[in-house]
């Protein structure tokens, strides 16, 4: 049975970042990530089964309904993201380390569920004034949006104390070799 890395952060934090230079640049540690679940559309290239299963809120629904999810959570009205039991079993019974990428409840409840078998991480900007910065000089959002994800930055913050551990990305190199660090010493 692999082990289980679950990355929380707010959007912004360079958590992505972090585990995608994870996932190339160290394939000793056979790392996957867990493909979730989401009832939004799929974006640029995003592939279903791949990135996320894509599914109709009402799929969702029904599935919630059935208990199949390890976590899930409407972000936003009619918008569900959430990980399937079945999915996370058959890649950690292949030997795979799977890695989450979720919110900070999402977290809180993976950890809650597998308890030692996973590694809670939270990446935590070093203000929210940095995250600001870095929110709009990605280009992608407009100023409402970036508005909203400043605010749910701040309540996701107080989440923190409930991860194993906390990597504070003012470095991005730096946070990268800590993280790496930390995996390491879980997973041997």
């Amino acid at each position: 049975m692999g082990k289980l890395i679950i990355f929380s952060a707010p959007s912004g934090s360079g958590k992505s970042t972090i585990i995608n230079w994870l996932m190339a640049e160290h394939p000793e540690l056979r790392l996957a990530f867990s493909i979730s679940c989401t009832s939004r559309q799929p974006r640029g290239t995003e592939q279903n089964g791949v990135e996320y299963f894509f599914l109709t809120p009402e799929e969702f629904r029904q599935r919630i309904a059935n208990d199949e999810f390890l976590e899930y959570e409407e972000v936003y009205a009619g918008r569900f993201y959430g990980t399937l039991k079945e999915q996370v079993e058959r890649q950690s019974s292949a030997g795979q380390t799977v890695v989450f990428d979720v919110d900070v409840k999402g977290g809180c409840r993976l950890k809650d569920y597998f308890g030692s078998r996973a590694l809670s991480i939270f990446i935590q900007p070093p203000s929210i004034e940095v995250l600001r910065k870095r929110l709009e000089n990605r280009g992608t959002d407009a100023p409402e949006v970036i508005n909203d994800r400043i605010a749910r930055a701040e309540y996701e913050l107080s989440f923190a104390d409930r991860f194993d551990k906390v990597v504070v990305n003012d470095n991005l190199d730096t946070a990268k070799d800590e993280t790496l660090k930390l995996i390491k010493e879980f997973t041997e």
